[in-house]
């Protein structure tokens, strides 16, 4: 059976850790028991919930976006806003849990700051290093709604912010980012040359719901699921070769076989969020569990046997290597389609396999 200690083992971030498995940005990072199980399950680091950019802003001049809470004026606006109150910490409150975090668990902790302006707030960050994180997760969060802001614009914009708290801090920063960009392999690597140590793939959009009863949207949350993976690892695959920062996975781990399948296309580690909320902190220890058993039936060594075997790093020409698998994709539709038309046409039964 194949080591763990040695087999499991990679870098994220220019962090060392014990394997690939780490706990995503969500609630399981705001109470201390629940990351010393975590870590006792065999989590590898954990990923703090977001510090948004309105918190702080409103935190240090009482404005969110610059509009003030005191000016009825900005009242409509604002009320999609939550209260003060309504986080969990406020920012001083992040920087005591970081320093709890720190004299209490070995795994890295790596903070969260959601936001999608290059201004002020983002000093914050260095207040954040200050109390000990070991990485900083860079989260931008947008839906780009004004019909006048070009992609170019936003690009910039993602850019700055990552240059700006490259500028203020020395402790690695990965950038969690959107797929919905015209060309992302580009967009991935501008962050990249803009100081990026890391991308996280990706981020999760809300989609909120239309309640017809009541005529209102309705916002809804949904824990992820397999059926979220593919769009992951498609890019994943794509820019495993291309970049040289850290790559991490989010979004569509459900089952060991899926943290596998990432590992595969080219991540250095997975987060897993909805799997531990369903499951438990124990599901660590069988994620971990199953892969080295896999390794060790497939004869892999270590995960660098692993790490990105299934990439477009070998292909000669990865847009052509895409390109033909959607052509023989459709074409194998269309094959489908013929032989199920077919069957329908024969008598009862005959188009039964097993008949």
């Amino acid at each position: 059976m194949t080591s763990p200690e040695n087999a499991l083992s990679t870098r994220y971030l220019g962090l060392q850790l014990a394997n690939p498995f780490v706990a995503g940005a969500s609630p399981l990072g705001d109470n201390l028991d629940t990351i010393r199980r975590l870590e006792d399950a065999g989590c590898a680091a954990i990923v703090l919930h977001s510090l948004f950019e309105e918190q702080i802003s409103e935190s240090e001049s009482g404005r969110v976006h610059r509009m003030d809470r005191l000016d009825s004026g900005f009242a409509s606006v604002l009320a999609h806003f939550p209260e003060p109150d309504a986080y969990v910490f406020n920012p001083e409150g992040y920087l005591e849990h970081i320093r709890k975090l720190k004299a209490s668990v070995a795994i890295p902790v790596i903070a969260s700051l959601n936001g999608t302006s290059p201004e002020r707030w983002l000093k914050f960050a260095a207040r954040i290093e200050e109390a000990g994180a070991d990485a900083l997760e860079l989260n931008v969060y947008e839906v780009i709604a004004d019909a006048n802001q070009s992609a170019a614009g936003v690009e910039r914009a993602h850019r700055l912010m990552v240059e700006d708290l490259k500028r203020l801090v020395k402790m690695p920063v990965a950038v969690k980012v959107s797929p919905f960009f015209t060309a992302f392999a580009n967009v991935a690597r501008g962050l990249e040359q803009a100081g990026a140590d890391g991308l996280v793939i990706f981020n999760r959009f809300m989609q909120p719901d239309i309640d017809l009863q009541h005529l209102a949207v309705w916002p809804r949350l949904e824990l992820s699921d397999s059926s979220e993976l593919l769009l992951r690892l498609r890019w994943l695959a794509i820019l495993r070769g291309q970049l040289r920062c850290s790559l991490a996975a989010v979004g569509g781990i459900a089952t060991p076989a899926d943290a596998i399948k990432a590992l595969l296309a080219g991540a250095d580690v997975v987060q897993v969020v909805s799997a531990i909320l369903r499951h438990g902190p124990s599901y660590f220890a069988s994620m971990r569990d199953e892969l080295l058993r896999w390794m060790d039936a497939l004869g892999f060594a270590s995960l660098g046997d692993v790490r990105g075997r299934l990439s477009l790093s070998a292909a000669d020409a990865p847009e052509a290597f895409e390109r033909g698998h959607y052509l023989q994709t459709l074409g194998g539709w269309s094959s489908w389609l013929a032989y199920e038309t077919a069957m329908r046409a024969r008598p009862s039964g005959r188009g039964d396999p097993e008949a």
